[in-house]
């Protein structure tokens, strides 16, 4: 593989409006995949909103893949596209996680990365020791939800295991605790490209409208986007050589 289309789904997720932000989900994704996107990133828990427990609480959490996402997967199987889909998910013993879930271009549940560096109160944190690169499309794949970028310890951790790319789908708006170049500078620790999916909007107590989505190779960002809207961002990557192919995001607003 030479080059390979990525999306990334810059979207307005409703907190607690979990069938809302899946039909905008799955319309993002058919629209990435009209686009010909091999990789599909959403942000860090789309499916929920951020600040969701308030508002649902976490009985309707699951174990996955569930009903919705067994359901998107024989579509994706039809799309020929790989997803990295932020959402909560059930553990084995009931515990609850902050999730992103690969899900291959055969639908395939590929592998999935739990969020470290958790501060909700309804989120456990996934084990440290056994972080592992996903190999997707014969390429391993680091994946830091959000604030696992904030120390250079899971971005490391995935380059000492092989890591390529490093994918941190996000949800973090600038403000008090905002992002301050730390995917910038686990890109320049790790010598990893760091492709950040963030969102917009906002939720109980935090803003996303100036969030910012970014490609960044050698701590310089390279490509960015905010809007005050829905938006799929689509750029193509060169995989031999980890060098940025398109000179600007294709954009298409939602």
């Amino acid at each position: 593989m030479g080059k390979i289309k990525i999306a990334l789904l810059h979207l307005l997720p409703i907190a607690g409006d979990v069938e809302y932000n899946q039909k905008l989900i799955e319309q993002a994704i058919q629209i990435a995949s009209n686009n010909n996107a091999e990789w599909i990133i959403t942000p860090e828990l789309c499916v929920s909103g951020l600040q969701f427990n308030h508002k649902i609480g976490t009985e309707w959490i699951n174990r996955q893949p569930d009903a919705w996402m067994s359901n998107l997967s024989r579509k994706l199987k039809n799309l020929k596209s790989t997803v990295f889909l932020g959402c909560p998910e059930k553990g084995s013993n009931g515990e609850l996680y902050n999730s992103v879930l690969v899900i291959d271009k055969n639908g395939h549940l590929l592998g999935k990365q739990r969020k470290i560096s958790v501060i909700d109160d309804w989120s456990a944190s996934g084990d440290v020791y056994v972080i592992e690169p996903i190999k997707t499309d014969n390429i391993e794949v680091g994946i830091m939800i959000c604030a696992d970028a904030y120390t250079k310890d899971i971005a490391n951790n995935l380059f000492e295991k092989g890591a390529k790319i490093l994918i941190a789908p996000s949800s973090w708006g600038p403000g008090l605790h905002g992002p301050e170049g730390e995917w910038e500078q686990r890109s320049l620790e790790t010598g990893l490209p760091v492709i950040v999916c963030n969102r917009t909007g906002e939720d109980e107590t935090v803003r996303f409208w100036d969030a910012e989505s970014m490609i960044i190779k050698n701590g310089v960002p390279l490509l960015t986007h905010k809007s005050k809207q829905s938006a799929v961002l689509t750029f193509e990557w060169d995989i031999q050589s980890m060098e940025l192919i398109s000179p600007h995001f294709d954009i298409d607003y939602i």
